[in-house]
């Protein structure tokens, strides 16, 4: 049975959505599918292996980060951190109708939406537009029930544990 694209997320306080994306994006580029990778809030200048792993993957994996390299402030977002929102989504949307993918992660996505920088009925909306053959992946804390509703498949990750809180830092190849 052919049930064509899938709409995944992955949500929770726990560690791990965004790597789990990226494996799915990695089997992807196995059966030569590609993938565009969207990263929310996330700037060019902080270099995160998964940016640097993924060129050499082109062209069948894509890395575009849409953000400042500043944290945003999530309780009052900067207008600048809302409109780079704003752009990611739209290009999430132009891609996932273009055919060109067969997938496409909106990574940070449910933050993004969750700080109300942009409207879960825009995501949906995209979603809805999508190529029928074209899997989308939502990561990130705080999904809205309306886009869990729409998902064909919710996991969520829950901390068990997390070495930050022993006072270890963030470190290359774990956390970025």
């Amino acid at each position: 049975m052919d049930t064509g694209g899938l709409v995944l997320v992955y949500t929770g306080n726990g560690k791990g959505k965004t790597t789990a994306a990226l494996g799915l994006a990695l089997r992807q580029v196995g059966w030569n599918r590609k993938v565009l990778f969207i990263q929310f809030m996330k700037g060019k200048g902080n270099v995160y292996g998964e940016r640097v792993a993924a060129e050499r993957f082109l062209p069948l994996l894509e890395i575009e980060q849409h953000g400042r390299d500043e944290f945003v402030n999530l309780g009052n977002p900067a207008e600048v951190d809302a409109e780079l929102a704003r752009k990611a989504l739209r290009r999430a949307g132009e891609a996932m109708a273009s055919g060109e993918y067969g997938m496409v992660v909106l990574d940070e996505v449910n933050v993004a939406m969750a700080a109300g920088m942009i409207d879960p009925s825009e995501v949906l909306a995209i979603l809805d537009k999508r190529h029928k053959d074209t899997d989308v992946v939502l990561t990130g804390r705080y999904c809205p029930k309306e886009i869990e509703d729409r998902a064909d498949m919710v996991s969520e990750v829950r901390e068990v544990k997390h070495h930050f809180k022993r006072g270890v830092p963030a470190r290359k190849g774990v956390e970025y």
